[in-house]
């Protein structure tokens, strides 16, 4: 208003920019909102629903196939350590004498899991079985409907009756890309600055 020189500004100019930018607000809220329900929506349970490929199966494929190969590839060598270990000859070459210290660390390697997991096994029997926290516990919430029960008798009033569930609401989470396909079908918005700034980020 002091820009173009006007001093004097009345309650209801007010009022009505401060109820148009809620009303704004409020549609602007639910556009995005409505774009990112159908972000959300799945579509597998509909009839007409056609997988066409899985890629988080074939991916599973995959690295199943990577693992067996490599599994092929350790026992192989491991069976070549073996072997250079057992080897009984005078001459040795330089290679035979490396994969024979090879396997004498690969058999110290085995032998340190062994003890670990043996000794893991026993810390775990010692423990013994773990015991599950009890909520019937004085102080703690009733599983018979008692409310929030206190130790003393005297603040036995402030306890507030399981009973009531208070529901929950679904929280619908927008993100930048949202806004961006909002601001993309909006005509105010589709050629603004703030969108292009958004674009870069």
């Amino acid at each position: 208003a002091k820009k173009l020189g006007i001093t004097d500004v009345p309650a209801e100019v007010v009022t009505f920019i401060s109820h148009a930018t809620q009303n704004r607000l409020r549609t602007v809220i639910e556009k995005v909102t409505v774009i990112t329900q159908h972000r959300m929506e799945s579509h597998k349970d509909d009839e007409w629903y056609e997988q066409a490929t899985d890629v988080r199966s074939q991916l599973k494929f995959f690295e199943q196939l990577e693992r067996l190969e490599k599994q092929r590839k350790d026992e192989q060598e491991r069976e070549i350590l073996l072997k250079a270990a057992k080897s009984r000859s005078r001459q040795e070459d330089p290679e035979q004498a490396r994969l024979k210290q090879k396997a004498k660390e690969m058999q110290q390697q085995e032998l340190a899991q062994m003890r670990q997991r043996d000794a893991n096994l026993t810390a775990l029997a010692a423990i013994g079985p773990r015991k599950k926290r009890k909520l019937d516990s004085p102080g703690l919430l009733t599983t018979g409907g008692e409310g929030l029960g206190m130790s003393g008798g005297s603040q036995s009033g402030l306890g507030t009756p399981t009973s009531r569930q208070y529901a929950r609401q679904k929280i619908t989470r927008v993100n930048l890309r949202d806004f961006i396909f909002y601001m993309e079908q909006e005509r105010e918005t589709s050629h603004s600055l703030l969108l292009y700034r958004a674009l870069l980020k």
